[in-house]
């Protein structure tokens, strides 16, 4: 069995900030019950029960938003000690948080560091890029808010990475966006292209992602990283380092690069479980953790729809010969054909673009790295 992965969200769809691309409002916002409320400790353990039930090598937690740090961080205290009750031999725990950084403080990070919690900090750039669309619920700024708790993942030596969503505005500043992480040493980062609405209106967000922007942005993040390897630096780079690990003839860790979707059993404030962190909507609840076994939504006929519908292959992506790397992207990045069909990634143009044009630099990209791992 491959490990298991459980996406909580405590806080449901609350949040302390009010980006103006935040996917999750507008998912919430399709539900019936736009907020679920927030997940109760006797839920948590729930989860948690039924997850090292289910569990045989690996059993992943990973807690969003929302904003899950709203939950506070007694509930995550409880989620230790509940860990501790119900772990079982041959079981590695594994603890992740992506937050937005902008309540944490000395408390926040010691715990961290003490429980060996993986953060993610979503962190777009400098402050001229970053407060573009990451402001907190008043309007104001969050820049120095989330630089402060850099510092404190830092002093404490907390593990943690930073995912930057990419959006029409900052994927023009690609060069201004690398060279802040790389001044601020971060080594771990994420780019994730921004997600329209479902019911996009006419006229485009200020925040769109075009094929277009998204192709140019490819190329020159690959340049600046590609530059830094050849010259003894390593960053990863999530999306970079799984279609390496591709080009290896190895799974990709990422499940918008698998080619379909799979079950993720994402958990919300009223202990409802959804397939899908893109799908927490009334038509793909699975059923609830207090009354459904995991095992039972695995093999329930929504379960089993949802990665259906991910496996259709549109007849040009047949005849591609970039598909092994770009397998048609996340589920959410396709189009919806009239007939309901789920169609063509709407980054196609993009990945063409950026294999026609850097797949022998990718290529060269693994020698690179295995002779760095060999010094």
């Amino acid at each position: 069995m491959p490990p298991i992965n459980i996406l909580i969200k405590p806080a449901s769809s609350a949040c302390n900030m009010a980006c103006q691309y935040c996917f999750y409002k507008d998912v919430a916002a399709h539900r019936e019950q736009e907020f679920e409320g927030m997940l109760s400790i006797e839920s948590i353990e729930k989860v948690i029960q039924a997850g090292m039930e289910y569990a045989e090598h690996i059993c992943s937690f990973a807690f969003q938003g929302g904003e899950p740090t709203l939950a506070g961080l007694d509930f995550y205290r409880q989620v230790v000690v509940l860990q501790k009750q119900y772990a079982k031999p041959g079981v590695e725990i594994r603890n992740a948080i992506q937050t937005n950084g902008y309540t944490i403080d000395e408390e926040w990070a010691a715990f961290f560091a003490e429980n060996h919690f993986l953060v993610g900090l979503s962190l777009d750039g400098p402050p001229e890029l970053h407060n573009r669309n990451r402001t907190d619920v008043q309007g104001k700024d969050t820049f120095n808010r989330v630089m402060k708790s850099v510092r404190l993942l830092k002093k404490h030596n907390v593990a943690f990475n930073i995912l930057c969503v990419v959006t029409g505005q900052n994927a023009r500043s690609v060069e201004k966006l690398y060279r802040f992480y790389r001044k601020q040493n971060f080594r771990w980062l994420q780019f994730i292209p921004c997600i329209d609405p479902f019911d996009r209106a006419d006229g485009e967000p200020c925040y769109t992602l075009t094929a277009d922007g998204y192709s140019d942005f490819l190329v020159r993040l690959f340049d600046l990283w590609f530059d830094d390897l050849r010259h003894g630096e390593y960053i990863s780079i999530r999306h970079l380092d799984n279609w390496l690990s591709i080009l290896l003839g190895e799974r990709p860790e990422a499940c918008n690069m698998a080619g379909c979707c799979s079950v993720q059993f994402v958990v919300e404030g009223d202990g409802g479980v959804y397939p899908c962190d893109f799908y927490v909507l009334d038509e793909w609840r699975l059923g609830n953790i207090g009354e459904t076994g995991l095992a039972d939504m695995q093999n329930s006929e929504t379960a089993k729809r949802f990665v259906r519908q991910s496996l259709a292959v549109p007849e040009e992506c047949k005849t591609c010969q970039w598909f092994g790397l770009c397998r048609n992207g996340c589920r959410r990045d396709r189009d919806i054909l009239p007939n309901g069909v789920i169609g063509q990634n709407i980054y196609c143009a993009a990945y063409k673009k950026f294999f026609s044009e850097r797949f022998r630099q990718l290529t060269q990209s693994i020698e690179c790295i295995q002779r760095m791992q060999y010094r």
